[in-house]
């Protein structure tokens, strides 16, 4: 994806075609990377760029060790 709004999409529609198929795991992902998305999207109004599995973790979890950055 080149945009966040564009993975929006993408992950609606793929919701819709999955309560169609009645695959329930694929539905919970997509379920939990599309609010993942949103929120990040609430957080960075500004920003278009469709974030990584990294960037939408450490949104939600700033504290992890993973997603610490320090100055030197």
């Amino acid at each position: 994806m080149k945009t966040i709004d564009e993975h929006i999409q993408k992950d609606e529609s793929e919701i819709q075609e999955a309560k169609a198929q009645g695959n329930e795991s694929k539905l919970h992902h997509l379920e939990d990377e599309l609010n993942s998305l949103k929120e990040y999207k609430e957080h960075h109004p500004d920003d278009k760029h469709d974030p990584n599995a990294l960037e939408l973790f450490c949104d939600a979890n700033p504290d992890e060790p993973e997603c610490l950055v320090y100055d030197d």
